[in-house]
């Protein structure tokens, strides 16, 4: 999980997942922080292995949310960092 942490751009994306009060779709990653939909792919792809996130797909689109797994420790963690 830290591994998946450590990248500036995913520490960015989870700060932009707790934020927001819904599920995130993908085309808003790549509008946010101007990278290509395949490389948010692969940014989000390494959230989810790692147990932090949560994907839903409706259509052609992925919608994103924090995991509702986490346990306190984790949440505690993402507080501090994001």
């Amino acid at each position: 999980m830290l591994k998946a942490l450590a990248d500036p751009t995913r520490l960015q994306m989870m700060g932009m997942l707790k934020r927001s009060p819904k599920a995130v779709c993908i085309c808003d990653f790549t509008a946010a922080f101007e990278l290509s939909q395949p490389t948010i792919s692969h940014h989000m792809a390494k959230l989810r292995q790692s147990g932090l996130v949560e994907v839903t797909k409706i259509g052609i689109w992925a919608y994103y949310r924090l995991s509702a797994r986490l346990d306190a420790k984790t949440r505690a963690l993402l507080d501090v960092l994001v």
